[in-house]
């Protein structure tokens, strides 16, 4: 429990931090000047899709701790036990690091208006997500010939459910990165694609939070930092 609710308050806090970045909490009441339409401009409205997108992120924090909430929970039970973690989870959660970093570095890019650097960081960002759902996929495989099927105990039915549940939000996020990368090529305006770059990054890195709760929490690390948190409590 303790693990769950330290995360739910490191989520409300970045939350909050990505809120006050985009403006969200300013009072344009107490602003000086006209309200003006152009957007990009300093004191100009959140746009939707980030307000929306915001409202996702949370929703799906909220999915991912009951989901976390609920292993925690199935970990006392009589017949559970664990299983190991492929070592290739290390280098996909590496894959999915670098593709979070070439989405940071478009969206730079985007800024400063380098098109040929944004196609590239974009199609880097494509191809490692690419490979993070490829090697998701060979890891199950691979537990799978060990003998570690889905309906063999708790351990192995969460394990799957939950890094299944994470792959499908990669791959729409995938989908929509893809969309992106091709619509930089040939359309779509500096603005409009720095704010579709902006919200594919924002996507990116929350889903990498994510994964690295997940990991974690299947390495047994969050199982020791949870002691130490109740330790430290009691």
């Amino acid at each position: 429990m303790s693990a769950i609710l330290i995360f739910l308050a490191v989520l409300a806090c970045i939350i909050g931090w990505w809120m006050t970045r985009q403006r969200l909490t300013s009072k344009p009441w107490l602003e000086a000047g006209q309200a003006r339409d152009v957007q990009g401009m300093q004191g100009s409205p959140l746009p939707t899709a980030k307000i929306g997108l915001g409202i996702f992120l949370a929703v799906v924090g909220a999915l991912f701790t009951l989901f976390i909430s609920a292993y925690l929970t199935r970990m006392g039970g009589a017949d559970w036990w664990g299983m190991p973690i492929p070592r290739l989870l290390w280098v996909n959660t590496a894959v999915l690091v670098t593709s979070s970093g070439a989405l940071q570095w478009a969206k730079t890019e985007a800024r400063v208006g380098r098109h040929e650097a944004l196609n590239t960081a974009l199609s880097a960002a494509l191809v490692t997500a690419v490979l993070f759902l490829a090697g998701q996929a060979v890891a199950w495989w691979q537990l799978m010939s060990a003998g570690y099927i889905l309906a063999d105990n708790p351990a192995n039915s969460f394990f799957y459910m939950i890094t299944g549940i994470h792959g499908l939000h990669i791959l729409g996020g995938l989908l929509v990165l893809g969309r992106t990368t091709m619509r930089a090529r040939y359309d779509l305006s500096p603005q409009k694609l720095r704010l579709s770059v902006d919200l594919c990054a924002t996507y990116w890195h929350f889903m990498l939070l994510v994964w690295l709760v997940l990991f974690a929490l299947f390495a047994g690390w969050a199982n020791s930092f949870a002691d130490l948190c109740r330790q430290l409590i009691t």
